[in-house]
């Protein structure tokens, strides 16, 4: 039924792309803040996919700026086809999956409190789909822009686990990867489920109800079975 959707598609055979890039719009339509770079000096990135992004985007842009949250984008990040469209992602044939973009203030909120809210905003042991949103574009993944980001990834990622075996679920299959490129979303992809654009939309996003414990900085923390907080 959903064809070459359910498995990832060799590098050879993805799609070849484009080099113009989509153009997101200048303004967060809900925080007001610019969607692309520079970002403010101090800031961090998260790149982060939790299946459908019109959900996930909210997620974040709810937590707001008195959180840190300084803005949010939908884009499209882990494959091999360069400048894709929605619609080439959702083929199957890109590589790429759908990710929110979240630009933070580390002195509000940490890269660590930003995975908590991304491990418990959806099911990571699905696999290659998010409930009832199947193919490649669903997977659950995290793109690390360092070392340290890596590191608190894989210690939460350990963290919550167990928690998850413990509620039943089964392994966790998110993608840890050093982000290659972000790829911007199309203008009504961004913000999709705001207010102004579309607040009765489609939101398939869900969490498993287990929370993620937090105050795991390294993974030989992890490793050691060290969970503060």
């Amino acid at each position: 039924m959903f064809g070459s959707k359910t498995t990832m598609v060799d590098p050879a055979r993805a799609l070849p792309g484009r080099e113009i890039p989509i153009e997101p719009p200048f303004g967060h339509t809900v925080l007001g803040t610019a969607l692309t770079p520079p970002y403010p000096e101090g800031s961090e990135v998260a790149d982060l996919g939790m299946g459908c992004f019109w959900g996930a985007e909210r997620v974040f842009w709810r937590l707001g700026a008195e959180r840190g949250v300084i803005t949010t984008a939908v884009g499209y990040a882990g494959g091999y086809t360069p400048n894709p469209t929605y619609e080439e992602v959702c083929s199957g044939l890109t590589g790429h999956t759908e990710v929110v973009r979240v630009v933070f203030d580390p002195r509000k909120i940490s890269y660590e409190e930003i995975l908590r809210v991304f491990w418990e905003g959806h099911d990571p042991t699905q696999g290659l789909r998010q409930g009832n949103d199947v193919g490649s574009q669903y997977r659950s993944a995290i793109y690390y822009h360092s070392e340290s980001q890596r590191e608190v990834a894989e210690a939460t990622r350990d963290a919550f686990q167990p928690v998850l075996a413990r509620a039943g679920y089964g392994p966790i299959t998110t993608e840890i990867a050093s982000l290659k490129t972000f790829y911007f979303a199309e203008d009504y992809h961004q913000q999709y489920l705001s207010d102004a654009k579309n607040p009765n939309g489609y939101c398939g996003i869900g969490g498993t109800g287990a929370s993620c414990p937090i105050g795991v900085v390294t993974s030989d923390d992890a490793d050691s079975g060290r969970v503060a907080g």
